[in-house]
């Protein structure tokens, strides 16, 4: 059974962990409005998924 000589120092495990970051949000344009949102998602300013109203969006 394979069992460490030595203790991992914590500069040693943070190093190797570097690499796991979060990823940034993918934004697209709305082929509608134009204004940005996440893919695949209804559009929070016109209310479209795929030039389908889906929602009523109130104008302020």
């Amino acid at each position: 059974m394979a069992v460490p000589k030595k203790r991992t120092s914590k500069q040693r495990k943070r190093k190797r962990r570097t690499h796991y970051k979060a990823e940034g949000v993918t934004v697209n344009s709305c082929p509608q409005c134009g204004d940005p949102k996440q893919p695949h998602r209804v559009c929070p300013t016109c209310g479209f998924y795929r030039e389908e109203s889906v929602i009523e969006v109130e104008v302020d």
